[in-house]
Formats: structure tokens, sequence, C-alpha cells
């Protein structure tokens, strides 16, 4: 499945640097605004200690993560919804992806400037959360009037339905508010969905702290400001060394492993994002397995099995019969598919079955 989180962030808050950890690329990562002019796109292995034991079991001729894409936006700057800086094309690249990744300033630094005075989060999130705002309310307004002739000559239920919801949506933009904190329904969400608004993805503040309060990030008053100020709008927060994650991208996977223990660290901040990001999108991973491979996939909670067999091939989907199923709880503790089959662990499941995280699944099609 092709998802997508957007990087975004004032210029020189470290998300050039983030991305340069999440790809181990080399982009520009200069200190002055607009170092980043085109978004750059990564995609990552989303690491799933999962697939390791069933590689270890099945011990296949290769190992295939799932994957999950990052995109690194230029930094927004205040008049952005204007057309500033390079306002309405870094506007349009973050109306593109499925998530924001929002990079905030937490640390001091008297050598990497910032564009404005002082370092305040609260500050700098006001001023892009503005900006989308204010993004979303010409979008409103011009949806709004062709709607409203619309209603006019048609009469259509379907479109009066669609104008009050966009009269709400004006009201509450008008009032600074983002529209993912409105009550909204499954209908109005998809009513919504056509027009990609802004303020209605998903967000994660990703604090940029420095390297030594990783382990101890509510030491760091910028960090629970971010924290309070997201909790309040219903967002995630992950504290975040960009420095650090990028230092961490250069080691294999042992010096890695070696490097967190030093610091105490289980899993590393850059793992956590994509995890975070991952589920922020309602994603979850189904395995096959076998001698020749072992592989993750990438599947939206709530999909059939017919969709998850589509993701592999197409053909899955068209000529689907049934579904082989068992869990990956099961197969580490049964050690083999024929010791499932024994025990009743290894189900036959139809069109109707709703794939569950961690799923093990062998598709039988005929096409």
């Amino acid at each position: 499945m092709s998802l997508t989180a957007g990087i975004v962030g004032l210029p020189n808050v470290g998300k050039s640097t983030l991305f340069n950890a999440i790809t181990n690329s080399r982009i520009e990562a200069a200190n002055y605004p607009f170092a980043t002019i085109e978004p750059n796109v990564g995609v990552v292995e989303v690491k799933d200690e999962r697939l390791d034991q069933l590689s270890a079991l099945f011990e296949p001729k290769k190992t295939i993560y799932t994957t999950f894409e990052f995109t690194d936006i230029a930094g927004l700057v205040k008049g952005a919804s204007k057309g500033e800086g390079l306002g309405n094309k870094f506007l349009a690249n973050i109306r593109e992806v499925d998530a924001i990744c929002h990079v905030v300033r937490c640390f001091e630094d008297s050598d990497i400037t910032h564009v404005l005075e002082g370092i305040d989060p609260i500050r700098d999130i006001e001023i892009i959360n503005y900006e989308l705002i204010m993004a979303d309310l010409a979008t409103a307004e011009t949806r709004l009037s062709k709607t409203q002739k619309k209603v006019e000559t048609t009469k259509e239920k379907n479109a009066l339905k669609e104008y009050e919801l966009l009269k709400r949506i004006k009201d509450v933009l008008n009032e600074g508010k983002l529209i993912k904190t409105m009550d909204l329904d499954e209908e109005e969400v998809e009513i919504l969905r056509q027009y990609h608004f802004l303020t209605l993805k998903p967000v994660i503040y990703v604090a940029n702290i420095k390297d030594e309060e990783v382990n101890e990030p509510l030491l760091n008053e910028h960090y629970k400001k971010v924290v309070e100020y997201a909790k309040n709008e219903g967002s995630e927060v992950l504290a975040i060394s960009a420095k650090l994650e990028e230092d961490l991208s250069d080691l294999d996977k042992e010096e890695k492993k070696a490097f967190l223990l030093d610091l105490g660290i289980k899993r590393s901040g850059l793992d956590e994002l994509i995890f975070k990001a991952y589920h922020l999108l309602g994603l979850a991973t189904f395995f096959t397995v076998g001698k020749d491979e072992c592989r993750g996939w990438t599947f939206k909670i709530g999909m059939k099995a017919p969709e998850c067999a589509g993701i592999i091939h197409t053909d899955f989907q068209k000529g689907f019969i049934r579904a082989e199923v068992y869990t990956y709880e099961d197969i580490m503790e049964y050690k083999s598919e024929a010791r499932l089959k024994e025990v009743g662990k290894l189900r036959l499941e139809g069109k109707d079955y709703v794939a569950k995280d961690g799923d093990i699944m062998h598709f039988r099609f005929n096409v």
C-alpha cells in the first residue's frame, strides 16, 4: 500500500537531518532557510521483530520487510498561505501526504540559526497551524460557493448536506481551530476526503531535543509544553534527537544495537517514529512465509482476505478461493505448520474474513 507521511516544520528545526536518518541518505541539510526546495521521498523498512523470528524459524532464502514512505517537505514560513517563501508549492506538497510529522525545535544552539528569535515550540507550531488553517479556509470558501449554486439549482439532498458541512467547516476554521478537532461522523469524513483538507490529517509532533535528553525528555521544558499542546489537540508527540538518529544511521545493525544499549534505549527514536506513523494511518502487517521468502505486507485495518490477497497480486484477488490463516503467536508456540494442523490452529477463511495484524496467510486462487 502506498501511504505517505510528510515531514514539515519551520526552517532549521531539524527536518532534513531527521530525513537523512530515515532514509540513510544525504540530502542537503544547510543552515539557512529553503535548503530543501523539492520534496524528497524516502522509502523505509518497517523493522518488525516478528518477521525476524519467522525468518529464524523458516530459514528462507530472503527476508523482505514491509515498507513505509516519508516525504521531506521544505520549511514553511509565516505567510505561506499567501505565497510567502515558497508557500503555495509547499502547501500543495503537504496536501498529497496522508499524515503529518511536524518537527518542532526544542533545543538551544547558537550555531544553528532560527528564522525567528528565540526557541518557542508552541509559537512555531501555531505559525504552521495558522498557515494550514488559512489554506483550508480558502479551499472551504471556494467549494462552498460552488456547492451553494448547486443547492439553489438542483435542491439535491446530498449537495445540501455537503453545503451545511462546509459551512460548519468554515466557521471552525474562522475560529482558528483545526478540522480534526470537530466531532465528525464517518459519512462526513468521507465527504471531506475529496478535498484533502490539511487540518484534517493526523499529526505526530516530533520534538527535536538534545542527545543527552533522549532518555529523560521530561527534563526539557520545551518538550513538556509540546506534550500539553498536543494533548489538547488530540495529537501524538515523540521526542527525538535528529542528530543522534542521523549518527545512528551510519552504523551497521550490530553497532547500532550496541550503541543503543549503551544509551539504555531499547528502540531508536526513528523506529518509534516509523511505527507511530504506520499505526496513525490505521495500517497493520500480515505475513507470507516459506523456504523461498518470508515477507511482511502492509494492509489497512478492516480489509478482508481477498483485498489482502490483491496487495500481493491482483490475480490473487480476482480468483480468490480462500485463505489458509494462522497467527504469529501460534506458529511461535508450535514451531511448524504441520503441528498447527494437528492441533486445529490452521484455519480456512473465506471472502468475509477480516484480516488481523500478525496473521500469516497463504492464499488459494484460480484465474
